[in-house]
């Protein structure tokens, strides 16, 4: 518990340092929206075009692993906007927010320091795999699911293609095999922007909680938070241990991968859309503080840790 803590600290105390300054008055409220298009339009895709330019892709592509991770994110994306929706109203943009919280994970501060200590060097593949393709994976789903219930396909080709997630995306792919010729005074200017993206994310984040409270109640954010810790690692665990063989460290890092709280991105989605953010701020917080425990059962019932 004592570790779980450490690892999650940082997280709080970037938030918690928004939040003060907010507070305070040290920033103003426009700081926080400034701070989150900083991070959606250059940080996080210098971060995605560093990520898919320099990422060790195998040619042979490990498909049950592949199945087992994204058939739970998949489920608990489609229960996430059915629940939103059905009990909670949500709709458009704010809708795919609730999916995209209960679906994508926090791997920077919780997955990468947790599955090392868990795993060691034995889970770096596994892991690597998955940084490489979750994050774009799951900001074109979202993109997707965002623009494509009111533009036309033209329209919507034309909005994917000039979104600054997807052109990281591609621009990631292209660099791949040329990327011994990227000069090094390139890549160190975007390691000082993509290197931003969660610090500046996370104080934005804490300005917004300032803002919003907890306007949208605890219902919500807990219904997206039971999903993102418990059904999301069940089902992949069920999958990667009883339907596909693979080794265990493999199917342990899936686990814990899923396992993750809410990731940041939910709310930097939210706040590019303006809508939603209060239930994407409730939920990473909420789930955060609730992965102290359910992170330690997971590593347990693993048999790591």
């Amino acid at each position: 518990m004592l570790a779980a803590l450490l690892v999650v600290l940082p997280v709080f105390g970037l938030i918690a340092l928004g939040y003060l300054a907010r507070w305070t008055k040290l920033l103003r409220e426009t700081t926080g929206e400034g701070l989150s298009d900083f991070v959606f339009v250059l940080a996080v895709p210098c971060l995605l075009f560093r990520t898919l330019a320099k990422a060790d892709i195998p040619d042979a592509q490990p498909w049950g692993y592949w199945i087992a991770y994204f058939t739970g994110l998949a489920v608990v994306w489609a229960l996430a906007m059915l629940i939103a929706s059905r009990f909670f109203a949500r709709k458009g943009p704010e809708l795919v927010v609730s999916g995209f919280a209960a679906a994508q994970s926090n791997t920077v501060f919780v997955g990468i320091p947790m599955i090392l200590k868990a795993y060691g060097d034995a889970g770096a593949v596994p892991l690597g795999l998955l940084l490489a393709v979750h994050l774009p994976v799951t900001m074109t789903i979202a993109t997707l699911l965002a623009e494509g219930r009111t533009a036309s396909v033209t329209m919507l080709f034309r909005r994917l293609f000039t979104h600054p997630i997807i052109i990281g995306i591609i621009l990631g792919t292209l660099a791949r095999p040329v990327i011994a010729q990227i000069p090094v005074p390139f890549w160190t200017l975007i390691d000082l922007i993509a290197n931003a993206a969660v610090p500046c994310a996370l104080v934005s984040l804490g300005i917004a909680m300032r803002r919003y409270g907890l306007e949208s109640g605890l219902a919500l954010p807990a219904v997206l938070s039971g999903l993102k810790l418990g059904l999301h690692p069940l089902i992949v665990y069920l999958l990667a241990t009883k339907v596909f063989g693979m080794p265990p460290h493999w199917s342990g890092v899936a686990v814990l991968f899923a396992a993750c709280p809410c990731g940041i991105n939910a709310y930097l989605f939210a706040e590019r859309y303006r809508q939603g953010v209060a239930d994407a701020s409730s939920a990473i917080t909420l789930s955060t503080l609730l992965s102290l425990v359910t992170t330690a059962a997971w590593l347990s019932w693993l048999g790591v840790g």
